[in-house]
């Protein structure tokens, strides 16, 4: 994938996770588009660990696994402020 790719998918799936973890608020379009991005490595390591089908491309696949990793990510990071 493109960096372009990169940042659309960074940015969609962070902004998703961030209102489902219901901290859409305190977030930013950088916040999301980085938490997006580190969210699909997080979701790529979970979902190969539980044997899924490698995510590629921009797909809904990809956006649901980035989903899922960011989710992760924003309920660890909320866990190391408190």
């Amino acid at each position: 994938m493109g960096i372009i790719a990169w940042i659309i998918l960074g940015g969609l799936s962070g902004w998703i996770a961030s209102i489902i973890m219901k901290k859409n608020t305190s977030m930013g379009v950088i916040a999301n588009i980085v938490t997006g991005i580190i969210g699909a490595f997080i979701g790529g390591v979970v979902f190969n660990f539980i044997g899924a089908e490698k995510a590629t491309g921009l797909n809904l696949h990809s956006i649901l696994v980035s989903v899922v990793g960011a989710c992760i990510l924003l309920w660890i990071i909320g866990k190391i402020n408190k």
